[in-house]
């Protein structure tokens, strides 16, 4: 059956979200339909209204959630309706070289650099007004209910509290891994963290629970300084409060520079400044955030010559079916918190009042 119901929908860049009513088709063979019940705003969605993140429209955003499975395609035999599920916008198809490497993670099944917009069969299941909708990075959450592929779906505990464990389908997972799983940080090492968001603040969670001796948190909103320590930030800087580049603060506060840093904002002049910032030869910087389009980064290569390691991370380096129901089951363990991500819940009707709170810093 086609459902139909609400969903978010982006006409085009640069304008607020439409409340529509849109059609949903019914999963196809080795698909799932899924009712979404909670979904949170990251930033990499406001990068694709800004431009940054290049996608078609019109389009249904929203990667982070958590919902129950309303209905399954032919062939898919391990998940059934009524189990509650978190979608993987890093898929694991288990026989791609990433899939097949204990090193890899990024499945070659993603939509995030060919960013067609459409499922794997190059059609999409969302109609709105006659028009055809394309889907985001094979998840797309704002909507009551979305279809995704068997290979971007984790079956997760039947207990898990969905309005929190939806984190785990980005925010946290990306933050956390990119310490723990990426940078492997070593207990009693040091570690520079530029960007508090929910992301930024998850690294200091990883860092924190990898043993990290000293976390510094970089920020050019002081408001956000509170929380990091919270959750294990020693010390908080602000860019602003200083008249020379912050990775020579860093350098200075430290003496030889971190032994790992994270960009966790995505953009180019903080990039270069974390990689800088890092312990010359055997530092390691990690780029968390989503760079902007079409931007390209200029850089003196002795940063890398004298041995430093730069990195990027997409979903935080875990394999996504694999992991996700292990990320919930430490959850449910209270192996880490999530509450202190979540600052505010809103009906999904006002899903343009949270974005204007994450453009706002709140």
């Amino acid at each position: 059956q086609v459902i139909k119901c609400k969903a978010a929908v982006m006409w085009e860049a640069n304008k607020p979200f439409s409340i529509e009513e849109v059609e949903v088709d019914p999963p196809k063979a080795h698909e799932v339909r899924i009712k979404i019940v909670a979904t949170g705003i990251c930033r990499s969605d406001d990068h694709v209204i800004t431009g940054g993140l290049v996608m078609p429209f019109p389009i249904i955003l929203g990667h982070e959630a958590a919902g129950i499975v309303e209905s399954v395609g032919q062939g898919v035999t391990s998940i059934k309706p009524g189990d509650k599920v978190i979608p993987l916008f890093v898929p694991q198809c288990g026989e791609c070289s990433s899939c097949l490497s204990t090193k890899g993670n990024l499945c070659s099944k993603n939509d995030i650099g060919s960013a067609a917009g459409l499922m794997p069969d190059g059609t999409t299941r969302f109609t709105c007004k006659g028009q055809a909708i394309h889907h985001f990075v094979g998840t797309s959450t704002f909507t009551e209910y979305t279809v995704v592929h068997e290979s971007a779906v984790a079956k997760i505990d039947s207990a898990a509290p969905l309005e929190k464990v939806c984190l785990i389908g980005c925010g946290f997972s990306t933050g956390y891994g990119a310490a723990v799983q990426t940078a492997k940080v070593e207990p009693g090492s040091t570690c520079a963290v530029f960007g508090l968001g929910g992301v930024g603040l998850s690294v200091i969670m990883g860092c924190k629970a990898a043993g990290a001796s000293r976390i510094i948190a970089v920020d050019i909103n002081s408001d956000k300084f509170a929380k990091a320590k919270e959750l294990g930030a020693t010390e908080c800087i602000n860019p602003k409060d200083f008249k020379k580049p912050i990775h020579e603060v860093l350098i200075e506060m430290t003496g030889h520079g971190v032994d790992y840093s994270f960009e966790v904002i995505g953009r180019i002049e903080t990039m270069i400044a974390a990689l800088a910032c890092c312990q010359y030869n055997y530092g390691v910087s990690v780029i968390v955030g989503v760079p902007p389009a079409a931007q390209k980064i200029t850089f003196d290569p002795m940063l890398l010559f004298s041995g430093r390691t730069w990195k990027g991370s997409v979903f935080g380096g875990w394999k996504s079916k694999d992991s996700v129901p292990k990320l919930v089951a430490d959850y449910m363990k209270k192996k880490f918190v999530l509450d202190p991500l979540i600052t505010h819940t809103l009906p999904f009707t006002k899903i343009n009042e949270g974005f204007d709170l994450l453009r706002t810093g709140k």
